[in-house]
């Protein structure tokens, strides 16, 4: 008898239980008729692409945009202190970099007068902070970061315009070079460095206000004294340096009127001229008579010593070059082999300075993973905790008024205590 006819079928084996199975025939598919979108869809793709092509273009011209066009910031009214007003801020304060300060600093001879320790491992930063102007986008991006200041342009520039602004700068960054140079030599023992005073020579008057790089309201001293005129006294004291001047006029308030004798250019005869004194811009409520003067103080120092400052300006790298320089020329570390970042004035006396900026000036050393920020303690309580709330874990902010308690924080961190050089440090 005949088997009946079957159908083709293919055997394959399973990977699992490896019973045989028997797959039947696929089906062959008819294809699917597309079908086209309604016109009520259609509709709602018009305005989809036209925000997609919106939205890159309002971000650029948002980065393109003042940010003077949206940024205010409440202050002190000028007649009323206790009311505020909204005023355009078109500039911000922002973090800008952690640098290790060796790179910078360069020694002529030393042959037979020092010698450099060339075995350290750890390094001080200095700290540097931005006052770009902004954008709208970049004003609404910054709007919520903690570490950014939106600034006033009376904020950033004070009483002088902004040339005479980025002199005084800069300015102040060469005398804290020099400053430190002598402080630190005189704390490795190198006791022939010393300061030669200058004369206190008006560089620039001040400005109140200005209409781009017009001044149109001067400082009450504009009056009565110019550029290149010498200073010799002050309330009745006689003035060698500024540091005199800065002195003469501590126990003045702004408002003040002071007597001052100058000798002009030109002219055979001192005369005496008196003028109102202004509020430092600075914030400080320090009163200045609103000149930027020449730096005429040096130093003279067993050896020569650069530190290229480049274009960065201000004076709170003092203590961090201070401290470089100490670690250079002296033997052991300061640092004990880590990474310490620094801020503060140095003072001729040893003492650390307040400084701007400090807020940002964290964010930075953060970001360059540093862990431990030496900084001023003559900053304001609100000023360090608010430094403290944007550190975080990350990096450990320790106050310090004088070099000698930065060196004794330095030793607590596992550094080497300074060694003199009459003592077999170099």
């Amino acid at each position: 008898m005949a088997r009946p006819a079957i159908h083709a079928i293919r055997t394959v084996r399973s990977l699992i239980d490896t019973q045989e199975e028997t797959i039947p025939p696929t089906t062959t598919r008819v294809p699917a008729t597309a079908v086209p979108p309604r016109s009520s869809h259609r509709w709602w793709s018009l305005p989809l692409a036209a925000v997609a092509a919106l939205v890159p273009a309002a971000v650029g011209v948002a980065a393109l945009l003042p940010a003077s066009l949206v940024a205010t910031k409440e202050v002190p009214d000028a007649a009323d202190p206790d009311v505020l007003d909204p005023v355009t801020a078109p500039f911000a304060r922002v973090p800008a970099s952690a640098q290790p300060v060796a790179d910078r600093i360069s020694f002529g001879q030393l042959e037979g007068v020092a010698a450099l320790d060339d075995d350290r491992t750890g390094s001080f930063y200095f700290v540097t902070i931005s006052e770009p102007s902004q954008s709208v986008l970049s004003n609404w991006v910054g709007d919520v970061e903690p570490e950014i200041d939106l600034l006033t342009r009376e904020e950033k520039f004070g009483t002088a315009t902004p040339a005479q602004r980025e002199s005084i700068s800069l300015q102040m960054m060469r005398t804290s070079s020099q400053v430190a140079q002598f402080v630190a030599l005189q704390a490795v023992g190198y006791e022939d460095a010393e300061i030669i005073p200058g004369e206190v020579i008006v560089g620039s008057v001040l400005c109140i206000e200005t209409s781009g790089a017009e001044c149109i309201v001067p400082v009450p001293a504009d009056a009565v004294i110019d550029a290149g005129d010498k200073v010799i006294e002050a309330d009745g004291v006689a003035l060698a340096t500024i540091d005199d001047l800065v002195g003469a006029l501590a126990d003045h308030e702004p408002g003040d009127v002071v007597e001052l004798r100058i000798e002009r250019p030109g002219e055979d005869a001192a005369q005496t001229v008196s003028v109102e004194l202004i509020e430092a811009p600075d914030g400080s409520g320090r009163a200045l008579i609103g000149f930027t003067p020449f730096d005429t103080a040096s130093v003279q120092l067993p050896f020569e010593i650069a530190i290229d400052t480049g274009k960065i300006g201000g004076p709170s790298a003092g203590l961090a070059f201070t401290l470089t320089l100490i670690d250079e020329l002296s033997q052991g570390q300061l640092t004990g082999g880590r990474n310490v970042a620094v801020t503060g004035e140095i003072n001729l006396d040893g003492t650390v300075g307040a400084i701007g900026g400090l807020p940002q000036k964290v964010s930075a050393v953060r970001q360059a993973g540093v862990d431990h920020f030496l900084v001023p303690a003559t900053q304001s309580d609100e000023t360090l905790e608010r430094a403290r709330e944007i550190a975080g874990d990350d990096v450990e902010i320790i106050p310090v008024a004088t070099l000698d308690e930065a060196l004794a924080a330095l030793v607590d961190l596992g550094g080497d205590p300074v060694v003199p050089v009459a003592d077999g440090g170099g």
